[in-house]
């Protein structure tokens, strides 16, 4: 057994030693989150092994091949951003098949390489119903943790989002609604530029796309959010 096989085993012996039945019952019956593979670990102890492990480019590769969604989960938070490729984002998009899985990569790995927002644009307009929520998890991601972006690209992002309304799929449109509610947030001239979109959504014939739009005004437009903002400025 090469050195990486016999970590990637001692990686999931633990996971498998920290596993539970009550998790992997309710992964799918509570959580709608239905894949082949798994034990049934929380996310709190995965991370908590990855903060062991280190980021290691290498191992992430390793650990995804194993098909575990334990394992998948992990290299969330081992993998090396600036190492992740193009490539490698697009191969294991193909593999997605559960929300968590796409948020939880989008959320802590994917949204901090160079090559995320090329992937918003791309993945967008996949059919695939998970590849295509990656697009709108990548939004909602960047809109929190990309500080360098301009309004501008968010304002851009803005055209994927209308389209995508449209698309009836529960995790997309849920992954849209999400993207559009945490670009709101932003900052003030997004918010003005979010609740346009989210209007027109509202008064839209279709019933995602009413859902979405009534959902995101309701948010957008709160006292809540309004203070929030005006704290920022």
């Amino acid at each position: 057994m090469t050195t990486m096989a016999k970590r990637v085993d001692a990686a999931l012996r633990w996971l498998r030693r920290n596993s539970s039945k009550r998790i992997r019952a309710d992964m799918g019956q509570r959580y709608g989150i239905h894949t082949a593979k798994a034990m049934g670990v929380s996310v709190a102890k995965i991370q908590q092994l990855g903060k062991q492990l280190g980021r290691d480019h290498e191992l992430a590769v390793a650990l995804w091949a194993t098909g575990w969604y334990e394992a998948r989960m992990l290299t969330a938070f081992v993998d090396a951003p600036a190492q992740v490729t193009a490539v490698q984002m697009d191969r294991w998009a193909r593999d997605f098949d559960n929300w968590a899985i796409v948020d939880t990569l989008c959320f802590n790995l994917f949204d901090r390489t160079p090559h995320a927002w090329s992937k918003v644009e791309l993945w967008s307009r996949r059919e695939g119903e998970f590849v295509k929520r990656g697009a709108f998890a990548l939004i909602a991601a960047l809109a929190l943790h990309d500080q360098e972006a301009s309004d501008a690209r968010f304002v851009r992002a803005l055209r994927l989002i209308e389209r995508a309304a449209t698309d009836e799929r529960n995790f997309v449109k849920k992954g849209v609604s999400w993207a559009l509610r945490v670009m709101g947030r932003r900052n003030r001239t997004l918010n003005l530029a979010a609740v346009r979109s989210a209007r027109r959504l509202a008064a839209s014939g279709l019933a995602s796309a009413r859902w979405i739009g009534n959902e995101s005004v309701r948010e957008l437009t709160s006292p809540a959010v309004r203070r929030r903002l005006a704290a920022r400025t």
